[in-house]
């Protein structure tokens, strides 16, 4: 299960036409996606436009062109950014918070899943590009393949769990699973319902208890 690609030179690709050399010039990219994000959630992708993004962001137009080409580019960064943030959240609670095991680690992605549902911008419109493109993030991969070898490598490296192609399978299957449920409370409610977020929750942890341990499905039951 691959993460997301890697060029030759050990770094990750991007939708970006360049990359920005000076704080300024990043500043400013980073006010593009901002304001991407926003009006995602304003408007919506398909009324999103480049002319948008720029007058949102405060920039003239050819500073859009001068780093993407196109407004898919700049929902990709969008994208990328928020599994790079979703990820990065989700580290920071394995090293900050004590579990138990797997399963209240897996019960804590979903809680920052859902939080950045309600807080982050863009990321409520997008979750990780599905709306846009299931091969947003990677050409050879879906998105949610994506995401599941993110968190498997979070898992394996936390808890030590088998690395075998059983655990691919069950961790791509939970994200699947769980993507698809937690889509639900939110289109119930706003803030996400709360109820069928605990099912996700009972349904992730009882899928990968009975795939990865069955011996400690039976303690926990």
């Amino acid at each position: 299960m691959s993460s997301l690609p890697v060029d030759e030179d050990g770094t990750e690709p991007t939708p970006l036409r360049r990359q920005p050399t000076q704080r300024r010039s990043a500043r400013r990219v980073e006010r593009m996606l901002d304001a991407c994000a926003h009006l995602l959630d304003d408007v919506g992708y398909e009324a999103l436009s480049t002319t948008r993004i720029a007058e949102r962001a405060g920039v003239a137009i050819g500073s859009v062109y001068q780093f993407f080409p196109d407004k898919r580019a700049i929902t990709q960064e969008v994208t990328r950014r928020n599994v790079e943030l979703f990820v990065s959240r989700v580290g920071a609670r394995f090293l900050d918070e004590d579990y138990r095991g797997w399963w209240e680690a897996v019960d804590a992605i979903i809680d920052e899943y859902v939080d950045m549902h309600r807080s982050v911008p863009g990321f409520k419109s997008l979750h990780f590009g599905d709306v846009v493109d299931l091969n947003l993030l990677d050409s050879d991969s879906e998105n949610n393949m994506v995401i599941a070898g993110r968190l498997r490598g979070l898992l394996l490296e936390e808890y030590g769990l088998a690395d075998s192609e059983e655990l691919d399978v069950a961790v791509l299957v939970a994200v699947e699973a769980g993507d698809a449920v937690l889509k639900l409370a939110f289109r119930r409610d706003p803030k996400g319902e709360p109820e069928i977020v605990a099912a996700a929750k009972q349904l992730i942890r009882s899928f990968l208890s009975r795939r990865l341990n069955p011996r400690r499905q039976r303690q926990q039951a």
